[in-house]
This record gives structure tokens, sequence and C-alpha cells, in this order.
């Protein structure tokens, strides 16, 4: 059987050009970057190269960029940085932000800081307006998503980084769905602070970065040595550096994908009645597109793809061995039984219009077979 891929908002897989570049720099590059001998010159200049490439692809200075083990490392750094470093204070982010944020903010509540969670509208946005309502005048940082990785819904940046400085507070963005897919300027988002992960647009798992505006100071959360101009101690992993920079160049392979999604959802809206694209109101990414079906569970959906071929992923949580409905999809208001009833598709580089046509194919079939198994489904309602 033929298996296609389609959870790239998951990981994505290491691009033959950075895999190239990061097989080259493992063999000839072992040098400790801070050792000031030939060996560890030469890895100090591969891995300021890299950061100069990463700082390109953002539109920052080189300073600004500083490297980590990937997006969780980097939202963390920029949370807990910015709130221990004041040592008191208030944070607002929305209720649907990616766990590696609401996580900290739920530990930094336990520290005793105060956090705020604005909810989106029906389409998955969340409003600058609603983010100004929630900020008080001991707001300290504003932390909301660039695009949702369960929806895409892309935010309305720009507008919410002028309420931040409107408050004088800082504010971050999660960029992890978004960096190295389409343009992400720091400056035009107005952000001060900017996570993102090698994984997502073609470099290996374990390398991310953060940018840091120029004047904005961090509390670490390593000790050790001065790396990373003493915001992340730890030698550097110069061929994950070298890597990240390399795809950092190649935004080009996810161009045209905009005509695959639209094609893979139109073609599923054709086939299967009562189905409905989630946040289909709001700008969304160009590779990402989340369906729920009445009368499915998303998870069964997964596996029916999956043993037709295709890997796709649900929009629900497994806990404890209990399946949650999707808190993304519950925040924007959905019963807990369209959450579940949610199947997200994410495309990305190596995706084809054939293997779009057998998804619809599929999806279509998988479908039909579990409604008619379905307990909840109420026959007759629709043509299946």
């Amino acid at each position: 059987m033929q298996h296609s891929y389609f959870d790239h908002n998951a990981t994505s897989a290491v691009a033959p050009e950075v895999l190239q570049t990061l097989a080259g720099s493992m063999a000839e590059v072992y040098g400790n970057a801070s050792s000031i001998h030939h060996f560890g010159q030469v890895a100090k200049q591969r891995l300021e190269a890299a950061r100069r490439e990463v700082a390109a692809m953002l539109g920052c200075e080189a300073r600004e960029v500083v490297f980590t083990s990937g997006g969780t490392e980097a939202d963390n750094l920029a949370l807990f940085g910015v709130m221990r470093r004041i040592g008191g204070g208030h944070l607002v982010t929305s209720s649907m932000e990616h766990p590696a944020v609401l996580n900290a903010c739920g530990q930094l509540e336990r520290e005793g800081f105060e956090v705020t969670y604005v909810a989106p509208d029906e389409s998955g946005v969340v409003s600058a307006a609603a983010v100004r309502r929630a900020v008080r005048t001991d707001t300290a940082l504003i932390s909301v998503m660039h695009a949702n990785n369960e929806t895409g819904v892309l935010q309305p940046l720009a507008g919410i980084a002028a309420v931040a400085r409107e408050c004088g507070a800082v504010f971050h963005t999660d960029a992890v769905q978004t960096a190295g897919r389409i343009p992400v300027n720091v400056r035009e988002l107005g952000a001060d602070l900017l996570s993102l992960s090698g994984h997502k647009f073609g470099a290996p798992k374990g390398i991310g970065a953060l940018y840091v505006r120029k004047g904005v100071e961090l509390r670490p959360l390593l000790y050790g040595g001065r790396h990373e101009r003493e915001r992340r101690a730890g030698t550097e992993n110069v061929p994950g550096a070298v890597a990240l920079g390399r795809a950092a160049g190649l935004g080009a392979l996810w161009g045209g994908i905009a005509t695959l999604r639209d094609r893979l959802e139109q073609g599923i809206l054709a086939r299967v009645p009562a189905a409905h694209v989630n946040g289909a109101g709001a700008e969304r990414m160009p590779n990402t597109s989340n369906i729920r079906f009445d009368g499915i569970e998303g998870e069964a959906m997964v596996i029916s793809l999956d043993l037709r071929g295709f890997a796709v992923s649900s929009g629900s949580a497994c806990s404890s061995g209990a399946v949650e409905p999707s808190h993304v999809l519950l925040a924007m208001g959905l019963s807990p039984e369209d959450a579940r009833s949610s199947v997200r598709f994410s495309l990305g580089p190596g995706n084809t219009a054939e293997q779009v046509d057998g998804l619809i194919e599929a999806v279509a079939g998988s479908v039909t077979h579990l409604r008619r198994i379905s307990t909840s489904f109420v026959k007759g309602t629709v043509n299946v």
C-alpha cells in the first residue's frame, strides 16, 4: 500500500537540501564553537552564518536570534524569561494556545503570577479589541500565537502588538506553524519575542530559535556557560543550527500548497454531506484544513484513513487513556461532540494533486462506513 502524509503540522520531513547540509556539517564541523583553536572557530563561523540565515528569514539582526532545542523551549524561555525577571505582574494570552504556552502559563499561575485567557470568536480569531479589554495596569506580557496549529487560523498580530505597545507590555508570538512556511517579518508583526521550530519546515527535530528584540531582557531558563549572549547556556548544536539556517531559505518549497488545500477542501465538501470547515470564515494558513464530520468520531476517522494509506490527525488529544475534545475547538464555541468529530488535514512539500484526489476518495469512503456503524448519527438526516 502507498502511504501519503497529510500531517505536516505535527512535523515535516527533513528537506533533501537540508539533509545534505546537515550530514556535511556533522562530518566536517565537530569542534566546540566556544573553543579558540581552529576547529572551534570553524564551528563558530558556521554557527554565526546559520544565525544570519535565520535572521534574514525573520527580518531582524543576527544577534537577536537565540538558538534553542525547539519551539517548546523557545516559548518557555519567552514566558518565564519575561515574567520571572519582573518577579510579578499579569500576563494575557489566548485560550487556544499550544500546550507549550498554556502549560507554561499554568506553572506561572502556580508561582503566583496572574494570567487572563482571551477566547477567540467562532471563526478562531483573537481580536485586538478582546486583548485590549483583558489588559490591566500591571500587564507585563501578551502572548498570542501567529497561526493556530489545529485550524491554521492566522491571528491579527499587528493590531495585538499595537495594544502591547500602548500598555507597555512585551509582545510574544508562537510562530511555530508559520515561520519558514509563509513570510514572517518580526518588524511588520510588531513582535518583541517570536518562537519557531525547525522540524516544521524542513530542518530536523531538536533545533529551534527565539527572536529576542534588542533591548528585551530575559531571565534564562538554563544556567551554565555564557552561550547565546548569556540567554541560553549549553554547548551549541552547530549541526542543528546549520540545518535550521539552510531550511530558512527554502520557503519556496511551500508555494502552491494553497491550491492543493483548496482542492482537498472543495472535493471533500462536494462528496461528503454534513461536513463543515472549522475556521472557514477567517484567514488561514495555506496548508491547513480542519473539517468536522457529523456523526463520527475523529479518532475513528484517523484510524480508518490510516488503514487506507493516509496519515492525518484529529482535533483530540489523548490524556490518561481518555479522548478529550480539542481545547481549541471548544474555545471557538464548538460542542464537545462537534469538537470530537473534527479532523485536521495539513499539507506540505511533496503532496501532489493525485494524493489529494486519493484522499478525497478515502475520506468519502471512511465517512460513509463510519456513519453506517455509528450509534450517534441519525440515519436519514443526510443522504449517505
